[in-house]
């Protein structure tokens, strides 16, 4: 018997992925410590399969809550907005700790730095070498994301799906050469305050990139099987407010620890 709600809002079935996800999410930390201090990977992979399948199983119902039954409506797409917003508002203050960090640091080096910032003995990076060109990447990336948004909302399917492969691609590289400049690096996260305040803000901001450019790549396996229209797409839409967050982010990142700092 089918049944009909009186309200427009979404009341959540059962769902064993939140059980699942706590349980990956422990298992992972405590594997993240065994890893550190007896260099056993066992329990950390094991986490991380068990949050994969978590997030694979989860974001499948969403898609068919949202997609094809119908249960995503105006209020609750207008709660699913206000809940992205106040995550990135919480990502923003996340991110403000880190610069709070590096600046308290680098405006009054202590004796212990030689008085002096960057520290006695860092090379510190060229920021007109891979870090300017990660920041082109970026903007660019920021650019075909909102090519491929204003083309969804216009219903041109063909240019969308360019657009968010551009944008997808382009991600990717970033974390390539985050990794290719990580590799070649003359410091490490244990060089004084520096090398802390560096690879804490650029490993974290790495990091968003890399669940942003998944979160996009998400988008571009369901908009290539139709699950998107013009009036109905907050999923894809929310995949571009996080990723433009994560170009912001990198602006100040490249003026002030790359530029400034160096």
């Amino acid at each position: 018997m089918k049944m009909h709600n009186n309200h427009p809002y979404h009341l959540v079935d059962y769902s064993p992925w939140p059980l699942t996800g706590s349980i990956g999410a422990m298992t992972m930390t405590s594997g993240m410590i065994l890893w550190f201090h007896n260099n056993e990977m066992y329990l950390f992979q094991m986490g991380m399969m068990i949050n994969l399948l978590t997030m694979y199983q989860w974001w499948r119902d969403i898609v068919r809550e949202g997609t094809f039954q119908g249960k995503h409506t105006i209020n609750v797409v207008n709660g699913l907005k206000m809940g992205m917003i106040l995550f990135i508002v919480s990502e923003v203050f996340f991110f403000i700790s880190f610069f709070w960090g590096f600046f308290h640091s680098s405006l009054a080096p202590t004796v212990e730095l030689g008085m002096n910032w960057p520290p006695s003995g860092v090379k510190t990076f060229n920021p007109m070498e891979i870090p300017l060109l990660n920041t082109m990447i970026l903007l660019s990336s920021g650019i075909s994301v909102t090519w491929a948004h204003h083309s969804l909302m216009n219903n041109l399917h063909n240019q969308s799906k360019i657009a968010l492969t551009i944008t997808v691609a382009l991600g990717i590289l970033f974390t390539l050469l985050q990794e290719f400049e990580y590799s070649e690096a003359n410091f490490c996260i244990s060089d004084s305050v520096y090398g802390a305040t560096f690879y804490m803000a650029t490993g974290f901001h790495g990091i968003h990139v890399i669940i942003g450019t998944t979160f996009l790549m998400i988008c571009l396996i369901r908009h290539l099987k139709f699950h998107f229209s013009k009036s109905h797409h907050f999923g894809f839409e929310a995949a571009a407010w996080y990723w433009h967050f994560v170009d912001v982010v990198w602006i100040f990142l490249y003026i002030s620890i790359y530029w400034w700092g160096s």
